[in-house]
């Protein structure tokens, strides 16, 4: 709410479409089912270009030209390095969130990133040493990530493998193996259309521990523990337990009208913004057909049939595809558990936040809102002591 000659105006419960900053790095138009990145479109850029260009875009504004790209590619490599006292650190992180919890080791790990580098808070860095944490912090989260779940699988971790981009480095880190050209292609999609998405609440949770001047890893940190909640991040693993639930395509229309009845939702479908197709999901469908296989033919089949049936059961709602139906089908071909799909998306994410982070710096001013205060009457006489009992 804003406050005009004293008088509070009432804004939408959840600050729904209330703008409270300006930005450079991008939009989302969700009846237009579009978003960009800057001056491009952002599936374009899935589509046509790679993840490290995507990035360097988002932090400097254009995209790089080949030996702009080799440049930056080495630089980041150079960022990825974990250091020594924090590598002897990540077993204990690893055990302290051995159900599975990622999200939770990498905020502890990239803390002691943070305090191992001693960086500083935004507020007394130069717009060059602002730059060198982002580069630094986006760097060496998937290193920080697939380190934490190889140690979990009770593994040595892998050494990053410099003469690969980032995508096609993290894939290895985490299964292994250097990733054929299709996998690491399909997986750059994703993650390049996972880089931002708006003033979601996980980036304006980053961007307003930026305004307070705090180092730019606690806005990180701030930024993973919004997208850790239920409401928020979302979980593509979901919509390939649904695909395990369902089965088969004849058990489609029964498990729908049960999930319904039973007021479960059908995960994969919808999305708050959009009220077309989602451009995410559509693209990677096409890189899900591109690799092939039963699982997406199967995919393919329900995402017809559950659309036919939403159409009738629930008429009048725009309710398609989001990206989270076919993220998990793309993640699972490349040869990712279910258990990293939601780190990968916070390793593609932490991108934008990083850029978001550097616009909210460089513009200087907290964010402080206001609030309508709608308790008991104010100021009220207290009320007389009451005697202690002996």
């Amino acid at each position: 709410m804003d406050r005009m000659d004293d008088t509070l105006i009432d804004v939408p419960r959840g600050l729904t479409n209330v703008v409270a900053a300006r930005t450079e790095l991008g939009d989302v138009r969700g009846h237009e089912g579009f978003y960009h990145y800057r001056q491009y479109s952002a599936v374009d850029l899935a589509r046509e270009r790679t993840f490290d260009e995507a990035w360097h875009l988002l932090l400097f504004g254009a995209l790089p030209g080949t030996d702009e790209l080799e440049a930056f590619r080495a630089r980041i490599a150079a960022a990825r390095t974990i250091p020594e006292d924090v590598r002897a650190l990540l077993p204990s992180i690893a055990r302290l969130t051995a159900a599975g919890d990622a999200l939770a080791g990498l905020r502890m790990a990239l803390a002691a990133v943070a305090a191992s580098d001693r960086i500083r808070p935004l507020y007394d860095e130069s717009p060059v040493e602002r730059l060198d944490d982002a580069v630094r912090a986006a760097a060496v989260t998937p290193v920080l990530l697939a380190s934490l779940h190889a140690l979990a699988e009770g593994r040595e971790p892998l050494a990053p493998h410099d003469d690969l981009a980032s995508v096609a480095g993290y894939l290895y880190l985490v299964t292994g193996r250097v990733p054929d050209r299709e996998h690491e292609r399909a997986l750059s999609a994703y993650m390049t259309a996972a880089i931002d998405h708006g003033f979601n609440a996980s980036t304006f949770t980053a961007r307003v521990i930026a305004s307070t001047g705090a180092d730019l890893a606690s806005a990180v940190g701030g930024a993973l523990g919004a997208l850790s909640g239920p409401l928020h991040g979302g979980a593509p693993s979901r919509a390939l337990d649904t695909l395990d639930e369902i089965g088969t395509p004849d058990r489609t229309d029964e498990w729908v009208h049960r999930t319904l009845a039973e007021g479960g939702r059908v995960m994969g479908f919808g999305h708050a913004v959009y009220r077309t197709e989602d451009p995410r999901s559509r693209m990677l469908r096409e890189f899900a057909e591109g690799l092939g296989g039963p699982r997406v033919e199967f995919a393919v089949q329900v995402e017809r049939r559950v659309q036919e049936l939403l159409a009738e059961l629930k008429p009048g709602r725009e309710l398609h595809t989001n990206v989270e139906f076919y993220a998990g089908v793309v993640m699972e071909l490349c040869g990712l558990p279910r258990s990293m799909f939601t780190p990968t998306f916070a390793a593609a994410r932490v991108v934008g936040w990083t850029a978001h982070i550097l616009e909210q710096a460089a513009d200087g001013k907290i964010l402080r809102p206001s609030s309508r205060y709608v308790g008991p009457a104010a100021p009220q006489p207290l009320p007389a002591r009451v005697p202690a009992t002996s």
